[in-house]
């Protein structure tokens, strides 16, 4: 069986070789064509799972609670940053932000909001879901572009789907998993000659 997404991988992997496990999570996840979050709707009865967030919005009521707890004992500080990485469709910071609005009006008013997500698809959904805090909602692809300053962040479900690197043990030690190919043209795991820093074994 073979997709479009599987045909890419495939001749990435014949062209450079073998690929990392966190370069085929990424191409599984990101690809700007076939990437599942780029693509496919994956939340709700109709997707493939559904989050806490969207099954009630106490979930993200009560991390606004946290966050507007957070931002008291550090001083109140002003501005301040609330930031999202995996937003999905924008219902838990929906959830937070209204929560913040009534518990700390001074943090919602000087706060900017940034949501770090790859997709143009899902942003386009936040924006609908958030668009009554026009102009304080900000996009980023990318952690790194995130401003400076007092930042109050939140992820949900977000560790499931960031890309990792793999080791194995072998008899030369721990070795990089890899995605290769075998003998029919068929995605397999494979070992690589990139080893692990011997400081971070037990």
């Amino acid at each position: 069986m073979t997709n479009p997404l599987a045909d890419k991988i495939k001749a990435l992997i014949k062209a450079n070789g073998p690929i990392s496990v966190t370069d085929y999570f990424s191409l599984c996840l990101a690809d700007p064509q076939h990437g599942y979050y780029r693509v496919r709707e994956p939340f709700g009865p109709a997707g493939d799972f559904t989050t806490a967030p969207e099954i009630s919005q106490l979930f993200g009521e009560m991390i606004g609670i946290f966050l507007v707890h957070a931002w008291q004992e550090h001083g109140c500080p002003e501005p301040a940053i609330v930031a999202e990485i995996g937003p999905g469709r924008g219902t838990m910071m929906s959830d937070m932000l209204r929560v913040i609005a009534r518990l700390a009006p001074d943090l919602y008013r000087s706060a900017n909001v940034h949501l770090v997500e790859t997709s143009e698809r899902l942003q386009k959904l936040q924006a609908e879901t958030l668009a009554g805090h026009q102009g304080k909602v900000h996009w980023h692809t990318s952690f790194e572009t995130l401003p400076a300053g007092f930042l109050l962040l939140a992820a949900n479900e977000l560790f499931d789907a960031v890309p990792i690197r793999q080791f194995v043990r072998t008899a030369q030690g721990f070795r990089e998993r890899m995605i290769g190919l075998d003998a029919d043209d068929n995605l397999i795991f494979a070992v690589g000659v990139a080893g692990i820093d011997p400081s971070l074994l037990p």
